[in-house]
């Protein structure tokens, strides 16, 4: 399963559009991050290595909804550090889903029992829980015992007042296809959350954690292993069918990490999330004024080990747009899972 009928359906239109338009590069989701603040200190985080006075930061309800409007983009992540810190990051999504923006708020869960009141449900709107593994991998991973038990609690609370819950899953080389399939197994058939999403853990240079991040080779052979026996169709997995073929070594792709932009309290990031090249101001400056043929595997040796989904989602989702085979194929999956 790809994403919601609806979501596709209007994805698939914007793609269209742009390709009227002929525009070569334009953003696809809008990383959005409206502080560095967080209330853990997780092993494979860089974002809170900030100075003391940029973790006190908020930034306005109109700067953060006004660069997404300016970008274009369809959907908008809105991360961190913890977003449910930011004391009107309600506002922020209410007035982006008011404007028909689909919005994944990501969070630890640790505060999402508390400020459920403040949201309303919508399908334009979902909560996306980091989930690392089952109880003892996941407490291991933020550094924190009952985080898990507090997560787990918080998505059945979230779904029974009848929000929209995804879950975010990163893995490292101390994971095995096992542990992959417990943990995705549990989420899928046990809470039943609407969609997951997964990512192999990229030893970006701020990160505290240098030694437990996989390469293209382990990443290829684990999810190959994780994914057989069908488990790969059974889960709902909010990923294209081509990014998972990019996962376990059936495709590969480019980097295109303009089509997944990241604005934070510095700016438009250069060259994504992971990567800090410098700010510009605006979306339109990021992708003129940015060198985007120097990025990527065999490119740039910071790129090396990357299978990040910021990079090679979209390019997979491109991919799909321009093709009439996997095009169905998407289609497919989409209806079936819906």
């Amino acid at each position: 399963m790809a994403m919601p009928l609806r979501q596709s359906v209007r994805v698939g239109t914007y793609l269209f559009e742009q390709k009227l338009r002929k525009r070569d590069k334009f953003p696809l989701i809008v990383e959005l991050e409206p502080l560095y603040a967080c209330n853990l200190k997780c092993e494979g985080c860089g974002k809170i290595q900030h100075p003391a006075g940029v973790l006190k930061q908020r930034m306005p309800v109109a700067q953060a909804v006004g660069a997404v409007l300016e970008s274009g983009a369809p959907m908008v992540s809105i991360a961190g550090g913890e977003p449910l810190m930011h004391p009107q990051i309600h506002e922020i999504v209410r007035q982006l889903v008011a404007r028909r923006k689909y919005v994944f708020l990501c969070t630890n869960a640790m505060l999402l029992r508390k400020k459920l009141a403040d949201f309303t449900p919508s399908p334009y709107f979902a909560f996306a829980v980091h989930i690392d593994g089952l109880r003892e991998r996941h407490d291991e991973s933020v550094a924190k015992e009952g985080v898990f038990d507090e997560a787990v609690a918080a998505i059945k609370e979230a779904k029974r007042r009848g929000f929209r819950v995804t879950t975010n899953s990163t893995f490292f080389n101390t994971d095995t296809p096992q542990t992959i399939i417990e943990v995705l197994n549990f989420l899928n058939d046990d809470l039943q959350v609407d969609e997951m999403m997964i990512s192999p853990a990229y030893a970006y240079e701020k990160a505290p954690d240098q030694e437990h991040f996989l390469g293209v080779e382990q990443t290829r052979e684990l999810f190959k292993k994780a994914f057989a026996g069908g488990n790969r169709r059974r889960w709902r997995l909010n990923h294209s069918p081509l990014f998972l073929d990019f996962l376990e070594g059936k495709a590969d792709f480019p980097c295109t990490a303009w089509a997944i932009p990241n604005y934070s309290l510095f700016g438009w990031q250069r060259p994504c999330y992971l990567m800090s090249d410098g700010y510009v101001p605006t979306y339109r400056e990021l992708v003129e004024d940015t060198d985007w043929d120097k990025y990527g595997r065999g490119k740039d040796p910071r790129c090396a080990n990357c299978m990040a989904h910021c990079g090679y989602e979209p390019t997979a989702v491109l991919a799909t747009m321009g093709s009439l085979k996997e095009s169905l194929r998407a289609v497919r999956e989409t209806v079936s899972g819906s």
